[in-house]
């Protein structure tokens, strides 16, 4: 595997005279997908969001109350924020240099494998730490391992598949997230007494599901390709995507940021909601916590796959858009209105149909606004994707803040409730995509 660094010279003479040249939208960088590889991302995903879920919204939660039970919302803003943080800018300098690999097993798989590894490892020492400090170690590793796979694994839809066929797509891996979602709180919730036992039947597990997926994906070699002269300086400010020049790109990155700020506010607090504004004791929320991601489930899919096969039947992201958000903050509003189990299921089921069909929309349209979609399709993802990551590690700041300064968790529905509404304000300028 090469990463074009320095001084490296291709092996092929045609390639070496394209160097300077930019790779244009009519270049083939992968073969089209064959039948297994749209059904393999839904369970690939699945398989890593049911692991970073499992371990970030219980078994974190459980630890850091385990530690101080006196101070886990800071602790767990701490632990959640400075982890997302050190390890935001890893995705986009990963995807950077996915985009310019050249081995004989493509672009996207060393990476991949290597990020499997790392998250793989760290995810199995977590059950034996004792500190918060250890604990914020560890869990960068984690998040570390967990980018490394997510750009390439991001960039996939670009590489293999056409604009018309994103939105199904975009479906499975919507599929992939809520299932996970549902299948990792699920056996968090029921193992959380035995955090060891838990820890090493995700590491294992998403290690043995990803490394299948990397068999089932399989790339032609990229050994060939062109690619330019890596300069440093050209490679850093590649990170830079004028917004004067492309106003969609910055406009969809807002509208993301946005809806997960809000989104994640709740959710990443959820087990404290249960606990506190609920009043659930900790083996009750565990069990609560693991219900409730069942009961997300059959909305949540029904909602990504209406909103894919819709979206690509009537070539329109944003409208979906519009009504993911609002699906959502009714959600938030009916926790806020009824403080009760009865209205934490409705606001699972209502974010649940808002969640799906905003990632089955919007996964599709963030492939529609790439400056390059050919080459640098995952630098470029990444670079979208820290409106995923970003958001995620505020949201522990925001969220504990609003926890003990403003109102308490009936703060957090409020402002959750706006801050998507906001989002969906923001997808209005887009104009390359309707």
């Amino acid at each position: 595997m090469s990463l074009s660094i320095p001084g490296e010279t291709p092996a092929s003479g045609a390639v070496s005279d394209r160097l300077s040249r930019p790779l244009t939208e009519g270049v083939r960088t992968s073969p089209p997908a064959g039948k297994a590889l749209m059904p393999s991302i839904g369970i690939v995903n699945t398989a890593l969001i049911a692991t970073l879920l499992g371990v970030t919204v219980v078994l974190l939660p459980n630890q850091v109350a385990l530690i101080d039970d006196a101070n886990k919302v800071t602790n767990l803003a701490i632990v959640s924020s400075v982890t997302l943080l050190i390890t935001l800018l890893a995705q986009p300098i990963i995807g950077a240099f996915s985009d310019r690999t050249r081995s004989r097993f493509g672009r996207r798989a060393p990476w991949m494998f290597i990020g499997l590894l790392v998250m793989a490892m760290s995810t199995v020492s977590l059950g034996s730490v004792q500190t918060i400090a250890f604990l914020v170690g560890l869990v960068t590793l984690f998040q570390l391992g967990f980018a490394t796979i997510s750009a390439p694994l991001a960039a996939l839809t670009a590489d293999r598949y056409p604009p018309e066929r994103r939105g199904m797509v975009s479906a499975f891996i919507g599929f992939g997230l809520n299932v996970g979602y549902a299948v990792g709180v699920f056996i968090a919730g029921n193992l959380a007494a035995n955090v060891n036992l838990a820890y090493t039947i995700f590491g294992i597990g998403a290690f043995v599901v990803g490394f299948a997926f990397i068999l089932v994906a399989r790339d032609s070699s990229s050994l060939d390709m062109p690619v330019k002269k890596f300069r440093w300086t050209t490679f850093l400010l590649s990170f830079w995507i004028n917004p004067l020049k492309n106003p969609d790109f910055a406009w969809a990155f807002v509208a993301r940021f946005l809806f997960i700020l809000g989104y994640y506010v709740v959710f990443g607090y959820q087990f404290f909601i249960l606990i506190d504004y609920l009043a659930l004791d900790l083996e009750g929320a565990n069990s609560a916590i693991a219900v409730l991601g069942l009961v997300a489930l059959p909305p949540t899919l029904i909602g990504a796959y209406v909103t894919g096969w819709l979206s690509d039947r009537w070539h329109r992201r944003k409208p979906f858009l519009y009504a993911a958000c609002v699906a959502m903050a009714a959600g938030f509003m009916s926790q806020y209105i009824a403080p009760t189990m009865t209205g934490q299921v409705i606001m699972v089921i209502l974010t649940g149909i808002g969640f799906g069909m905003y990632l089955a929309s919007d996964t599709a349209l963030m492939t529609q606004v790439l400056p390059d979609i050919e080459g640098a399709a995952a630098k470029d993802l990444g670079i979208l994707n820290l409106a995923t990551g970003l958001p995620q590690a505020l949201s522990a700041i925001v969220a504990a803040t609003i926890i003990t300064s403003f109102g308490g968790y009936s703060g957090l529905f409020i402002f959750a409730t706006v801050i998507v509404i906001v989002g969906a304000i923001a997808v209005i300028p887009i104009r390359s995509v309707r």
